[in-house]
C-alpha cells in the first residue's frame, strides 16, 4: 500500500506542475519553455505528461505496446513454419530468404530469432541434433598401479609429412612412465602387446587397474579391448574431441616436446627415435623433480620413497625456522604427501 500511495503522490505532483505551467502560459503570457525551466522539467517531459496515453503513466510502470506488434496468431505461424519439414533443418537466416524466393514474407530474421527464443525453439529442431556426451566417471588413485593414462603422439620422421608413433602409458598416482614404444603406425594389436608387457612387469592383478585413454581407433580397437578383458584391466574413455578428459597424458607429451634436447627438425629413423625416447623416459622417471608430486621423482613416488623424502624436508625446514625464527613470517612450506590423485573429478568433490 505504501508503494501505491507514493505513485499517487507523484501523479498529483505532476498534475499540479502541469496546471501551473498551463496557467502561466494562459494568464501571464509566459513562453511554455520558460515556464518548464522554472518548474524544473524539460519541455519534452511536459509534452509527454500531457499526452492522452500517458494520463496514468507517471513513468514508473509505463508500458506501451508498439502498434506493429505481432499478434499471437502471427507468432504461432512463425513457430509452425520454422518447424515444418521444409524448414526444420534451417536457421532463421536461411528460412526468411527461402520464403522470399517463394514469394512469401512472414517476418524479419530478427523477429524469427526472437519468437523462436521466447518459445524455447533456439535449440536444434531436427535430426542433426548432436548427442550429448556425459563426462567420464571420476577416477581416483591412492597408490601406484591403480589408474593408468595413455595416449599416442606423433613425432616427426625424416620424410616430410611422415611420422613415427609414440605409445606412452603413465601411472596416474606416481606420474611414472610405466611403458612406452615407438612404432611406424597406429595399431590396436601393438597397444595390446604394450599393455601385456606392463601388466606382467608391474604384477597387475585382474580388477586392480583402470586404463584411461581418448577415443582413437587404436584405443578402441578389438585387439586391445580383448586383451584388456583377459588381463582384467578396466577401460575408460574420454569424450570425443575433449582433450582435457585425458589431461595427464596431454601434459606429459607437452613436457616431452619442450625439453631443450628435443629435435628441432626430425628423427632420422625409428632407431634414433627409440633411443631418444629411452633417454627422455630415464630422465623423466629418475631425475625429473615433478612439481605436481611435491618435487620428488616419479620413480621415487612409484616405489613409495616420497614419504620419507618429504618428511625429511619438513624436518629440515622446521629446524631452519627454529634457528632463525625472524626470517619466517608464517609456517614452513607444506611438505605433506599427496594422498590421492583424481582424473576428471566430480564437481561436487574436491581433490585431496
Amino acid at each position: 500500500m505504501g508503494g501505491q500511495r507514493g505513485r499517487l503522490t507523484v501523479r498529483e505532483e505532476r498534475e499540479k506542475v502541469v496546471g501551473l505551467i498551463n496557467e502561466a502560459v494562459a494568464k501571464a503570457g509566459v513562453r511554455r519553455e520558460d515556464a518548464c525551466k522554472v518548474a524544473g522539467i524539460s519541455l519534452r517531459t511536459f509534452q509527454r505528461w500531457i499526452k492522452p496515453d500517458n494520463v496514468h503513466d507517471g513513468r514508473h510502470n509505463a508500458r506501451h505496446e508498439p502498434v506493429n506488434k505481432l499478434s499471437e496468431e502471427e507468432r504461432e505461424n512463425i513457430v509452425k513454419v520454422a518447424n515444418s519439414p521444409e524448414y526444420s533443418e534451417l536457421p532463421p537466416c536461411k528460412i526468411v530468404p527461402s520464403l522470399a524466393d517463394s514469394g512469401l514474407y512472414i517476418a524479419s530474421e530478427s523477429t524469427f530469432y526472437r519468437v523462436l527464443k521466447e518459445k524455447g525453439q533456439m535449440a536444434h529442431r531436427h535430426r542433426s541434433k548432436p548427442r550429448s556426451a556425459k563426462k567420464p566417471r571420476e577416477l581416483a588413485a591412492t597408490g601406484p598401479n591403480q589408474v593408468y593414462s595413455w595416449d599416442i603422439t606423433w613425432i616427426p620422421a625424416r620424410v616430410r609429412g611422415m611420422y613415427f608413433y609414440l605409445y606412452m602409458v603413465m601411472d596416474l598416482y606416481s606420474r611414472k612412465i610405466v611403458g612406452w614404444q615407438v612404432y611406424e603406425h597406429e595399431n590396436s594389436a601393438l597397444a595390446a602387446d604394450l599393455m601385456t608387457d606392463i601388466c606382467q612387469r608391474e604384477g597387475i592383478e585382474p580388477g586392480q587397474a583402470t586404463l584411461h585413454s581418448d577415443n582413437g581407433g587404436a584405443m578402441r580397437g578389438t585387439a586391445l579391448v580383448i586383451t584388456l578383458q583377459k588381463l582384467g584391466v578396466i577401460p575408460s574413455f574420454s569424450r570425443a574431441g575433449v582433450s582435457s578428459d585425458n589431461a595427464y597424458s596431454e601434459s606429459l607429451f607437452r613436457t616431452m616436446k619442450y625439453v631443450p634436447y628435443y629435435p628441432e627438425k626430425h628423427f632420422e629413423d625409428i632407431t634414433q627415435a627409440r633411443r631418444w625416447v629411452h633417454r627422455f623416459v630415464g630422465w623423466y622417471n629418475e631425475e625429473h623433480l615433478h612439481s605436481a608430486i611435491k618435487f620428488v621423482t616419479p620413480a621415487q613416488r612409484h616405489e613409495g620413497l616420497d614419504k620419507e623424502i618429504l618428511s625429511h624436508r619438513a624436518f629440515v625446514y622446521e629446524q631452519a625456522r627454529k634457528k632463525n625464527p625472524s626470517r619466517w613470517s608464517t609456517k614452513t612450506r607444506d611438505w605433506s604427501e599427496i594422498r590421492e590423485v583424481r582424473l576428471n573429478p566430480d564437481n561436487c568433490k574436491k581433490a585431496a
